[in-house]
């Protein structure tokens, strides 16, 4: 008996119940009961497009089925569920050649091993890319015409700030807009707004929490401002009303669209980024200024972190004391012992007097150095250092907090 699989595809399934999937698969089970053949396996795409050139996962694996022999046979509703590209359908017919499979549809079978069956299944193809093709032309020309007459689109998660009809602002969201707007214009950064929303339990309109990426397209919308947008240009006033002036809108894209601007651009200035560790969690230290801009490591939690945000220490004193103890690092005897390969070596000798001459030219030219070559230099020596928890009522800089793990 002829081993069958099926094949069902639906671009899009609206409702969610796959009631076309399940009618496809009921037709071809019938097609194939009448035909005698065996169905072994059921693939099924849905809500994927052929059109769309984007990978349909089912679709690669009958293929690979039909490669490994498993499958003889392809039942499909009408021969447009396969494909909608002229290319796809050519390496398509290749392997059916080649491993001698049969396809039948239940709109009329097409015979891949005839000259005239190819000939049908390109005429068909051929069809069902024009159709899809005035489809996607009608599709866009309808999107356009919305846009130019600023009405909004359709379909799709509400736009936070609006209600469900996108024409009507919900006024608890609204503040919550202007209040961003104006704090990322004044120079807060996208994190610390996250940070501050999730604290809050201010929710997306999914539920979750804010992120960088979700708060910057939300800010850098036109929406928000009252305009349209088409392909990321304005084109037109909106049909609902303004949360922010387009004056705001056109600032905050400037400002956080800048591709100069770098969200991590103070992590440059930190001498000790990506060595410092939280002692409660393990967790590495992030350069992270203060509103001020004192410059400072943190154990940073929230959005993209793991930290337990229980870890902060301010930059300038930790940094200076870490260079003394890597420069005396340099010419001390337990550096020396781990470079001779744990040998002692003679302080009285020539070679541990070049080490010694060679920390000091160090010492002296460190000012002056980039902070790469300084990175490289405390790198080299330092695997990290765990940070421990500031003691109550000591302000000062306390070096008992840290402990140094050192390669050498």
């Amino acid at each position: 008996m002829i081993r069958a699989g099926i094949y069902a595809r639906i671009s899009s399934d609206r409702e969610g119940d796959n009631l076309a999937i399940s009618r496809q698969l009921e037709d071809c089970e019938e097609l194939a009961g009448r035909k005698g053949w065996q169905v072994v396996e059921r693939f099924v795409d849905a809500d994927i497009s052929a059109y769309s050139g984007r990978r349909r996962p089912e679709y690669a694996r009958m293929l690979d089925e039909i490669e490994a022999g498993l499958v003889e046979a392809v039942l499909v509703y009408h021969a447009d569920r396969l494909h909608r590209h002229p290319r796809e359908l050519e390496d398509f017919i290749d392997l059916c050649q080649r491993q001698k499979v049969k396809l039948a549809t239940v709109t009329g079978d097409v015979d891949l091993s005839t000259h005239e069956g190819q000939l049908i299944a390109r005429i068909q193809g051929a069809v069902a890319r024009k159709e899809s093709d005035d489809k996607s032309r009608r599709i866009r020309r309808k999107h356009e015409e919305l846009a130019q007459a600023g009405r909004p689109s359709g379909g799709g998660t509400r736009p936070f700030g609006f209600e469900a009809n996108r024409l009507e602002v919900r006024p608890s969201e609204a503040e919550v807009i202007r209040e961003c707007a104006r704090r990322a214009l004044a120079g807060d950064s996208l994190r610390a707004l996250c940070l501050d929303l999730n604290r809050r339990g201010v929710a997306t309109v999914t539920g979750g929490e804010w992120t960088p990426q979700t708060l910057k397209r939300m800010l850098t919308s036109a929406r928000i401002s009252g305009q349209r947008e088409h392909h990321g240009e304005i084109v037109a006033k909106a049909a609902w009303p303004a949360i922010i002036t387009p004056a705001e809108t056109q600032r905050l894209r400037a400002k956080l669209r800048d591709p100069e601007r770098r969200t991590n651009r103070s992590a440059r200035r930190y001498l000790l980024a990506s060595l410092l560790r939280c002692h409660h969690c393990g967790n590495r230290l992030y350069s992270r200024p203060r509103d001020d801009g004192a410059r400072r490591y943190v154990c940073a939690s929230g959005p993209g972190f793991e930290g337990c945000g229980r870890i902060t220490v301010m930059a300038d004193p930790l940094e200076a004391y870490v260079v003394v103890s890597v420069l005396e690092r340099l010419d001390s005897p337990e550096l020396a012992h781990a470079l001779n390969g744990g040998v002692s070596a003679d302080p009285a000798g020539s070679e541990w007097q070049a080490e010694v001459e060679r920390a000091q030219e160090l010492r002296e030219k460190w000012a002056e150095m980039t902070l790469t070559r300084q990175k490289q230099i405390v790198g080299a020596l330092l695997e990290h250092i765990v940070v421990g928890p500031g003691r109550r009522g000591f302000n000062r800089f306390d070096p008992a907090r840290l402990t140094h793990v050192w390669r050498y």
